[in-house]
């Protein structure tokens, strides 16, 4: 059903209103906007009456939004800003081929970044905006298109497909193994733990699958695994990191095994994206390439391995 006129403004009273808004002077609207205060004042006031509400209270010479006000203004200004980023895409990419990628930042810059150039040199037409994010988020108000998302297979209003499972192993740096000689999974008890904020029980998890007591576990808290690695490797304690995404400071000896106790995570990376944006022809070309890149990698994997 078609949306009544009077709750469409045009994009001229919305764009005065939200600059008003957001430097709070009629003034200083005018000046962003290239206008008069006068023409700013009334395409606030022909927004007022068009909507039926008040969204400022005029004291004077200054103005505040009303408290309906506010709550439009917020709207109105994510609006304007996805309108913005939008047109910013289709100047960059005329033909329509652009993707808004949210991704975990370590699993961003260790192993999609180096594998990307093969994704654009097969799809020539495509641009591929990246944006790190740790948590999951709501598609409703975030403009991407798709996230690299781990965890359980259990993102509200997303669809989704399955990408690769992940090992985790003991780490630290080589001075610290050979400070405290470790030798079995109970002498992790005795050393600093560096734990990863979005994974909380992994080191309880690590440990009552090595048969010793998880109980009252703690250590040095951080929030991305690049910083849990950059602290591991200083020798401020051990970390339990996935061995995919460490394989250079493994191959290097910046990070040793502190015991080669390997376990498989609880979680699985994961592509998302919103039912509406399943036929964006971008979105399906990246899709079918990384679900092929992710099942190779982990098969070359396995192989050197031997899991």
């Amino acid at each position: 059903m078609r949306t009544p006129r009077r709750f469409l403004p045009s994009l001229s009273l919305l764009a005065a209103f939200e600059a008003v808004a957001r430097t709070g002077s009629v003034t200083a609207a005018a000046h962003e906007l290239s206008l008069t205060q006068g023409a700013v004042s009334r395409q606030v006031r022909a927004l007022e009456e068009q909507l039926g509400v008040a969204l400022f209270r005029r004291e004077r010479q200054r103005v505040r939004l009303t408290l309906a006000g506010e709550s439009y203004a917020r709207e109105v200004g994510d609006a304007l800003r996805r309108i913005s980023d939008a047109s910013l895409n289709l100047r960059a990419n005329p033909h329509g081929g652009t993707l808004n990628l949210a991704i975990l930042p370590t699993f961003g810059t260790r192993w999609l970044a180096p594998r990307l150039p093969r994704f654009l040199a097969g799809n020539p037409g495509v641009t591929i905006n990246l944006t790190t994010r740790l948590a999951p988020f709501d598609f409703r108000l975030d403009p991407v298109d798709a996230v690299i998302h781990f965890g359980q297979p259990d993102w509200p209003g997303g669809e989704m497909v399955w990408l690769r499972s992940e090992q985790v192993v003991p780490v630290c740096s080589p001075g610290l193994l050979r400070e405290r000689g470790l030798a079995r999974p109970a002498d992790l008890r005795e050393v600093p733990l560096l734990h990863l904020t979005t994974r909380p029980d992994a080191w309880e998890r690590w440990f009552k699958a090595n048969g010793v007591p998880a109980d009252g576990v703690h250590g040095m808290l951080l929030d991305q695994f690049a910083m849990v690695a950059q602290a591991a490797m200083a020798g401020l304690g051990v970390a339990l990191l996935p061995v995919f995404l460490i394989e250079e400071e493994l191959a290097s000896g910046a990070l040793v095994r502190a015991l080669d106790r390997p376990m498989d995570s609880a979680g699985s990376y994961y592509l998302v994206w919103p039912a509406e944006r399943a036929a964006h022809p971008p979105l399906i070309a990246f899709r079918d390439w990384l679900v092929a890149e992710s099942a190779a990698a982990q098969l070359a994997y396995q192989n050197v391995s031997g899991r």
